[in-house]
């Protein structure tokens, strides 16, 4: 294989790996403040039907990109006065906001399908881009992939160096404890979910406005469902949702090289290679664990203060 070839198959493991990494750690976030937030997928496909509704009738795509993050954070909002305030279950909320997402996007895009507009611009910087293997990996990526880096690294600082990620952190492990040291647990947690209601949007936006630079129903495809099994398979560590996501996007692109290959296999149990490494990975993970639950200790828990 030679080096250009391999340089193209990573620069596809990293796109196809994107939208994973920024939703994944959007939903660390949320599962950290101890909220179980299982509207990932609703709040994706939300975000890229609005982010390529607002890209195509105001011809910009850092509009798009805002209209994507907007609409995650509205579905994440009503998600968070529901679940948080008004204390309603976590799993049947989180699962009646994907049928929302779902069917609201369906309504956003009616008007787009079959449009198309150029993807976002890819960074290009004279003699970096053009080095060897590394080039067009580390220079020559877009937006959206050096946003996922980015946030990698600023949510691990943020939970393991700043005070305020620490608060979180004891919000999601004891919220009743939390609340008698006069932590207010309510609000944490409502900025949490936001939080990750505007990576979902954004995954979303990444998707229809450079991934595949078009709007068609159901195109995130499940990753909101792979990027809630990151955050376990990581083990609610930032850097190994970032590595759980290169791996999801490998066996991506190994199944499309596989059928472009004709190896004779169904295309269907092609298709499905990417889930069933997600499985594996996480069946191995649970094996390795040792005793105890690593998950925070109160997530999915309704916290209600005391009158």
């Amino acid at each position: 294989m030679s080096l250009q070839i391999l340089e193209l198959v990573l620069v596809t493991i990293f796109s196809a790996a994107t939208p994973l990494v920024i939703a994944a750690i959007g939903e660390l976030v949320t599962e950290r403040a101890g909220v179980l937030n299982l509207g990932v997928e609703g709040m994706m496909i939300t975000g890229a039907a609005a982010g390529f509704a607002v890209a195509i009738l105001t011809g910009s795509s850092a509009l798009g990109v805002l209209g994507g993050m907007a609409a995650g954070v509205a579905l994440s909002s009503l998600f968070g006065v529901l679940v948080i305030f008004l204390a309603a279950n976590q799993v049947a909320t989180g699962l009646a906001l994907t049928i929302l997402g779902t069917g609201l996007s369906g309504l956003i895009g009616a008007g787009f399908i079959g449009l198309k507009r150029e993807a976002t611009a890819h960074l290009s910087i004279p003699l970096l881009s053009d080095l060897p293997l590394v080039g067009k990996l580390l220079f020559g990526q877009d937006f959206f992939v050096y946003a996922g880096w980015a946030l990698v690294v600023a949510v691990a600082w943020f939970l393991t160096k700043s005070r305020a990620g620490l608060t979180l952190r004891a919000v999601g492990e004891n919220h009743a404890s939390a609340h008698a040291l006069g932590i207010p647990v309510r609000r944490i947690r409502f900025l949490a979910v936001l939080f990750g209601g505007a990576c979902s949007g954004l995954a979303g936006a990444y998707l229809s406005l450079a991934y595949t630079p078009f709007w068609a129903p159901g195109m995130t495809g499940g990753r909101g469902w792979i990027a809630l099994a990151l955050v376990v398979f990581a083990s609610w560590r930032p850097v190994r949702a970032f590595a759980g996501a290169l791996l999801f996007g490998g066996a991506t692109v190994l199944q499309l090289h596989a059928q472009a290959a004709s190896l004779g296999v169904p295309g269907q149990l092609l298709t499905a290679v990417p889930y069933l490494a997600t499985i594996i990975a996480l069946v191995v993970l649970s094996l390795r664990r040792r005793r105890g639950s690593v998950a925070p200790a109160s997530l999915g828990l309704s916290f209600v203060p005391e009158r």
